[in-house]
């Protein structure tokens, strides 16, 4: 009984299936759960996604088990919608991502040596990829990659994209240069052009930035994030050396902010 299997504690995905389907039954469900669709659901699972790997990064077992939950829920419910409107079901999908990794690791299930480097064995999947493109008449070389990444993380892997029919600098003091090209530009934009003229030549320096990034063998993505980790700890301890005075962000000055802030730096926080 359907009911049975929704208390069973120990019935794994099939129990979680059953909780979706039951969730979205239009007659006994979630008002709320019925009322979600594709769109409503997506930026959910894009959350969830980040919220996974700000575990995975703070190393928060118990808190990455939790999320890893919350991001398989997503998938579910993606599923659930689909079997409802009759694309796909959770099964196919299963079945799907099974083939796939089957088909692109021919040197662990098929006759291949695995005698390669990691390096090689890149090269190799993106000619799988590629292929796998190829079949679904995804001719260009930039077709595929989501519109809906980070901005960041789509800029990086258009510009991969690009490299591999032969559109990239060759090495990186070209892409140092051209960012000196794109930081004058924005000056002048900022100076002499309106608003939208300003976004553009701005757009246009981050995506030069990212690319630099991608020259040096750095993720862009995870430099911003340790940027940011890095703004956070010092500022906070600022915050710290002002309340041990008495005072807060708001009753300080700048030049006191940053007196602490040289401070703060030299400590190596």
């Amino acid at each position: 009984m359907p009911d049975d299997l929704i208390h069973n504690q120990n019935a794994g995905i099939d129990r979680l299936l059953q909780i979706m389907k039951r969730l979205r039954d239009p007659q006994t469900g979630c008002p709320w759960d019925i009322a979600q669709d594709f769109d409503t659901i997506a930026p959910y699972t894009i959350e969830e996604a980040y919220e996974v790997a700000d575990a995975a990064t703070r190393r928060d077992w118990a808190d990455l088990e939790g999320e890893l939950g919350d991001l398989l829920l997503q998938t579910v419910y993606f599923t659930q919608m689909a079997a409802e409107a009759g694309h796909f079901t959770f099964q196919s999908v299963v079945q799907n991502i099974s083939d796939k990794m089957v088909a692109r690791h021919p040197h662990v299930f098929g006759n291949e040596s695995r005698d390669k480097t990691a390096d090689q064995q890149t090269r190799d999947w993106e000619t799988i990829k590629a292929r796998e493109r190829a079949q679904k008449q995804q001719g260009g070389a930039l077709d595929g990659v989501a519109l809906a990444l980070p901005a960041l993380l789509r800029a990086l892997k258009l510009q991969k994209r690009a490299a591999r029919v032969g559109f990239d600098w060759p090495d990186v003091a070209q892409v140092l240069d051209k960012i000196t090209e794109e930081t004058q530009e924005l000056t002048e934009a900022r100076d002499t052009l309106g608003p939208k003229e300003i976004e553009e030549e701005y757009g246009d320096l981050l995506f030069v930035m990212a690319n630099l990034g991608r020259h040096l063998g750095l993720d862009p993505e995870a430099a911003l994030r340790s940027a940011n980790a890095k703004f956070t700890r010092r500022f906070q301890a600022v915050e710290r050396l002002l309340a041990e005075m008495g005072k807060s962000p708001k009753d300080s000055t700048l030049e006191e902010m940053d007196r602490l802030w040289d401070q703060v730096k030299a400590q190596k926080v």
